[in-house]
């Protein structure tokens, strides 16, 4: 079941207003031109954001997410026409043919287990053309960003319209091996307070490239993320051609 923070329908319409810088998007887009993408599935597509920007931008789109209450605020962005959207995840996609898929922010951490993560990648490489890539960013586990998730560093308090002032802060409350658990608060004007609590998985290096290569990918490159340089990997792999 996805985490209330996308499932639950107030904190799904909280989620864009609480972050709303998403330049890290910016360095999706210049990939899908990079590659000459012209169909691209957006997986764990959250509230919709890139997936609409890519359209606007003249892609054909496919956002995908088990959140109904994301995707409901999804297509109720301006543009949100233009995109295909589907409710589930990247196991159970109908047959599509797209050139670039795309894990963006934390989305390819939230697969904790081997086969979940496995089998998505199967369900992503059966959904690429042949040469198709799939992109993705991931935290690099040495750089143990957890640590920094705690109130002071992730307080947010905005007016949000329609809302208010609202408050959020996230904290971790656990971390067993690669699995880290943390809690997000967020606190409404008229005084309710919504929780959530969320794992992500950090895989190191080798890890994700066996995994890549197991699901029949060729790994072509590793980058640094620009928004988070020297914290995050962006992994770029081509669907190998089938045996």
């Amino acid at each position: 079941m996805p985490d209330a923070i996308f499932a639950d329908p107030t904190l799904a319409r909280l989620y864009d207003p609480l972050d709303p810088d998403r330049s890290d998007l910016d360095a999706y887009v210049a990939l899908a031109r990079q590659f000459g993408a012209r169909r691209v599935l957006d997986v764990g597509c959250g509230t919709g954001t890139f997936a609409v920007l890519l359209a606007a931008q003249g892609f054909d789109v496919v956002g995908v997410d088990p959140a109904g209450a994301s995707l409901d605020v999804a297509r109720g962005k301006p543009g949100a026409e233009r995109v295909r959207w589907l409710h589930g995840d990247a196991t159970a996609l109908p047959p599509l043919e797209v050139d670039l898929a795309t894990m963006t922010a934390n989305v390819a951490q939230v697969f904790r287990t081997d086969d979940d993560w496995a089998a998505t990648l199967r369900g992503v490489r059966a959904a690429l053309a042949p040469g198709g890539h799939l992109v993705f960013e991931t935290r690099d586990p040495a750089r143990r960003a957890w640590e920094g998730w705690t109130r002071e560093r992730t307080f947010v308090r905005a007016d949000v319209p329609g809302f208010g002032v609202v408050e959020s802060w996230t904290e971790v409350t656990d971390v067993a091996g690669a699995l880290v658990t943390f809690h997000d608060t967020t606190v409404l004007a008229d005084g309710r307070v919504l929780h959530s609590d969320s794992t992500l998985r950090f895989r190191d290096h080798d890890e994700l490239t066996t995994s890549l290569e197991d699901a029949g990918y060729v790994v072509e490159q590793v980058r640094d993320a620009p928004d988070r340089p020297g914290l995050e990997w962006v992994f770029v792999a081509r669907a190998a051609e089938r045996g």
